[in-house]
């Protein structure tokens, strides 16, 4: 049987691009789109979108009784986040007065500074909407083939702070620094929408595929 790539539906996913993207990228594999966590643990690798609010987020994924097995899935299979998939995968997010997340990787998940006046007399505004560039800080195998300083499509009002700098993939700047991609073990998550990314976002997406770590 083919290997199976899993799409964690808890109704707060871009799952259509994001399906069609995955089937684009990996041919030879077969997609489970599924809220049922005894199903998508069957699966080979895992894949936790989400766009939206935390404390929507986490509630749906206990709800479901998906929470646990994330975290469980996520010690000895390939998981990868996306956007707000991100962003639950740290220990907590101040989004909506404070929230407890998955706990995945040590940090918390802060929003952006209010708007002021950056050096072209223009506002930066909140959300964090469009293309930015994303600095590569240590080799991984899911950058195979993707020039550093590429260009990826984000939507967001809060990023991710990972206590320990060693987790961090990559850097974007809005207006300083933040974590664009972190990663540990089996783990590898993107604040921005690889699926929306164009050509360089399918490249991660089937790096992401045939990632073994």
């Amino acid at each position: 049987m083919a290997a199976a790539i899993g799409v964690i539906d808890y109704g707060m996913g871009n799952l259509h691009s994001l399906g069609k993207a995955l089937e684009r990228v990996s041919a030879s594999s077969r997609l489970v789109i599924s809220y049922d966590p005894e199903e998508l643990m069957n699966c080979d690798r895992l894949v936790l979108p989400g766009v939206g609010g935390v404390r929507e987020c986490m509630n749906e994924l206990r709800r479901l009784e998906l929470n646990e097995m994330v975290v469980e899935a996520a010690r000895n299979k390939p998981t990868l986040g996306i956007c707000l998939g991100m962003q639950v995968m740290l220990e907590w997010s101040d989004e909506n007065e404070g929230v407890p997340a998955l706990g995945l990787f040590p940090g918390k998940v802060v929003r952006f500074p209010d708007p002021k006046p950056d050096g072209d007399g223009e506002r930066l505004k909140v959300p964090h909407m469009g293309w930015n560039r994303v600095r590569q800080t240590q080799d991984h195998p899911i950058w195979s083939g993707v020039p550093d300083d590429s260009w990826f499509y984000f939507v967001h009002s809060y990023h991710a702070q990972p206590s320990n700098p060693d987790h961090v993939l990559g850097l974007s700047q809005y207006p300083n620094d933040f974590a664009a991609a972190v990663a540990r073990d089996n783990i590898v998550a993107f604040q921005f929408h690889p699926e929306k990314s164009q050509n360089l976002g399918m490249m991660l997406l089937a790096n992401f595929t045939h990632w073994d770590p």
